[in-house]
């Protein structure tokens, strides 16, 4: 089991930051220092997928309905979800603080 953020120092980090425990990062928010988010317009989508296809942080997420939901924990901002979107249902917007 990785340990929590606050307790890792420079000598538990493997040669090269090599993964060895796969999984081990979904418990760091990787979102933190995004410098754009997605802004999502529901009546826009036509729950394609596309978005959720395209994310390489797996940071959206299908819901029951087929809408998409966007996990701000982990969307770095890349805007990809944005750009592959065929209907403009997904803008990129400067984070604020």
């Amino acid at each position: 089991m990785a340990k929590p953020e606050d307790e890792i120092t420079w000598r538990d980090l493997n040669v090269g930051y090599v993964v060895d425990e796969p999984g081990n990062a979904s418990i760091y928010r990787t979102g933190d220092w995004r410098s754009q988010r997605p802004v999502y317009d529901k009546e826009r989508c036509i729950k394609c997928g596309t978005c959720y296809i395209y994310c390489p942080d797996m940071a959206i997420k299908i819901l029951k309905d087929g809408y998409i939901e966007h996990d701000l924990y982990y969307c770095k901002g890349c805007g990809i979800c944005a750009e592959e979107c065929p209907t403009g249902a997904i803008t990129m917007v400067e984070e604020e603080e």
